[in-house]
């Protein structure tokens, strides 16, 4: 029989491109991810991979295995769903965890989702930063789930009763004030944008450590103009001709004007979102529920052009 954990990682690594980057976004080790692709060659009696010292190469097999697992797995959500319909007399109660900018614009368009009370959950939410919600985790802790961002590999650390499971990508932008007369979309490069005035996060985080060192990789020296770890401050700042920012695309979808969003090339950068589950805690509504979250988050995205309110952090 076919492990659908397998399956779900097979379309992590057609996803992404190698078993190093899916391991990165489903919170395996890359070892762990070439036993399970092994396990499912195992499994259909089929040969995924070319193996070598440098890559694995995924066959024809696994590309159309890949698009039968998508269905596969998408069924499989439906009768969760129904399983999930199925016990909503008896009610279930998720105690939810989630940062703000998750809250504000992910959260409500799976709420307000047609099929949504068909599935009998019960949200009570707790919005506040990671490192906040992680202690709702904890053994005697008010929290169940708890939705997080990391940026880098460091800086976040959960208990060991809980699971993770990658939800998305949140990428960040550069963001310009538009009274710098630099036009929507125009080709700026790291170097031209050292020794501007830059708004950064305080010194120390665990964030301003990793955008420290990309800017370091690509010699981006920046005049630090104000320190602050709020986006939406962040953006006004911006907007206001006092600084250049970096920002996620999550929390700019309704990013103010007077601001450039702008793609250069050599910062690339992101925060992953993951969902850490008390172990016990794993029924088919929770299941359902974060699903449905990842295709929310997938079907997000921003304009290059400024939009016309300021968002929450």
């Amino acid at each position: 029989m076919v492990n659908p954990i397998h399956l779900k990682t097979l379309l992590e690594v057609m996803r992404s491109g190698s078993f190093a980057a899916a391991a990165v976004h489903l919170g395996y080790t890359a070892s762990a991810v070439s036993q399970q692709m092994s396990a499912l060659e195992r499994e259909t009696g089929t040969t995924l991979f070319e193996r070598s010292a440098r890559a694995a190469v995924p066959t024809e097999a696994a590309v159309v295995m890949s698009r039968h697992a998508a269905k596969v797995l998408t069924d499989m959500d439906a009768l969760l769903a129904a399983a999930a319909r199925a016990e909503a007399g008896t009610g279930h109660e998720l105690r939810l965890g989630i940062f703000p900018s998750l809250a504000t614009f992910a959260l409500p368009r799976l709420v307000g989702s047609p099929d949504w009370k068909d599935l009998g959950i019960d949200l009570k939410i707790f919005v506040a930063e990671p490192g906040q919600t992680i202690q709702g985790l904890r053994s005697g802790g008010e929290l169940d789930v708890a939705l997080v961002f990391q940026v880098g590999q460091g800086g976040l650390a959960w208990p060991g009763t809980v699971s993770r499971q990658w939800l998305g990508d949140d990428n960040f932008r550069v963001v310009l004030p538009e009274a710098w007369g630099i036009r929507p979309g125009a080709k700026v490069t790291a170097e031209q944008l050292s020794d501007m005035p830059w708004i950064m996060h305080h010194p120390g985080t665990p964030d301003a450590l990793v955008i420290e060192r990309l800017f370091a990789s690509c010699s981006l020296h920046p005049r630090v103009a104000a320190y602050c770890d709020d986006f939406n401050a962040s953006l006004e700042m911006a907007a206001a001709g006092i600084g250049a920012a970096l920002v996620p695309e999550l929390a700019m979808l309704n990013h103010s004007r007077g601001v450039v969003v702008l793609d250069v090339p050599e910062i690339r950068l992101a925060r992953s979102i993951f969902a850490l589950v008390i172990n016990d805690r794993q029924g088919p509504r929770t299941r359902v529920f974060l699903d449905r979250l990842a295709d929310v988050l997938e079907g997000i995205s921003i304009s290059p052009s400024p939009g016309p309110a300021p968002p929450p952090r």
